[in-house]
């Protein structure tokens, strides 16, 4: 994609957002804990949650708004079908997941299909259909989904069993929202683009959206899994005699330090191998999304030399 033409002396907000977000989330964690008020809580989980995933529609507005995309689009492609990607996987997960060495699969295939509906659902009364634009709102899409799925996961690190633990909170918000431009934003955008592309000619299913949904399906899949696959890898690679032994006789047995040191190389990889994946990914259909574009004359106008929105 190319970004529109800045008019000169023109800032971008969303340095600024995500910094003054991110000293109003630390202010609140640190008067939470200073004063013990648990009215601060929701503050902070819903501050925490949301701060990078808006701070994406922001530079996403201020980058590619224009007459066909906009800020009202994007912000229903946020909310709405964020919201109903989240509910859907929950009823859906509910009801066909089970304990089973394909539960990761199962997640992944079922959250990917909930957010190209919701997806698909938000924009179906879209005036114009750019590939472009279709990256654009899946990636709103995928970012609020993982807004509103962070709050629940940062609910979840708050109550322990010794009482509320805002210290899991911080460090649950923060690993998330990290990680939260290679996850589930990138996997939607991918999906939006094949499906808008599809809708140039005319078909709302396509070869190349299976393969592509099936493919981020398995990307997903590997990314929630990182952690049991080094531990696996692991365990392969330095487990012990005794090790195995204690394993059979239906024991956890301790690891060593190096095998921790191992672990956690694994794991990190693992999740950069994935995000790797997806950003070529989405670097490749971008291009064809752009090309899309051009090829049946629906380039969107902002992508013409010297236009400035507004």
């Amino acid at each position: 994609m190319q970004a529109t033409t800045v008019r000169p002396g023109t800032r971008r907000s969303w340095p600024r957002v995500l910094g003054v977000g991110l000293l109003l989330w630390l202010a609140t964690a640190v008067v939470t804990v200073l004063t013990g008020n648990i009215n601060l809580i929701p503050t902070l989980v819903l501050l925490g949650a949301f701060l990078v995933p808006a701070t994406f529609v922001i530079w996403a507005l201020e980058r590619w708004q224009d007459e066909d995309l906009t800020a009202a689009t994007v912000v229903r492609a946020f909310l709405v079908g964020g919201l109903l990607g989240v509910l859907g996987a929950a009823v859906l997960e509910a009801y066909l997941l089970h304990p089973s060495p394909w539960l990761f699969g199962g997640v992944g295939l079922i959250e990917e299909s909930v957010k190209l509906a919701a997806l698909a659902l938000v924009t179906r009364h879209l005036p114009h259909r750019h590939a472009t634009d279709g990256i654009v709102l899946g990636a709103a899409v995928g970012f609020g989904f993982a807004a509103f799925e962070t709050a629940g996961y940062a609910f979840n690190a708050l109550l322990t069993v010794r009482g509320l633990s805002v210290g899991a909170v911080v460090q649950t918000e923060l690993l998330r929202s990290v990680l939260a431009p290679v996850g589930h934003g990138l996997w939607t955008a991918i999906l939006g683009g094949l499906l808008f592309q599809g809708l140039q000619r005319g078909r709302w299913l396509s070869g190349r959206l299976v393969i592509g949904l099936l493919w981020v399906s398995f990307l997903h899949a590997l990314w929630d899994s990182s952690h049991e696959l080094a531990v696996v890898i692991t365990f392969v690679l330095t487990a012990t005699t005794r090790q195995v032994q204690l394993l059979q006789a239906g024991y956890l047995p301790p690891a060593s330090p190096a095998q921790v040191h191992l672990f956690t190389v694994l794991s990190l990889a693992s999740l950069g191998v994935v995000a790797v994946l997806g950003l070529l990914t989405l670097w490749g259909v971008t291009r064809s999304a752009r090309a899309d574009d051009a090829r049946v004359g629906s380039l969107p106008r902002r992508y013409a030399p010297g236009y400035r929105y507004g």
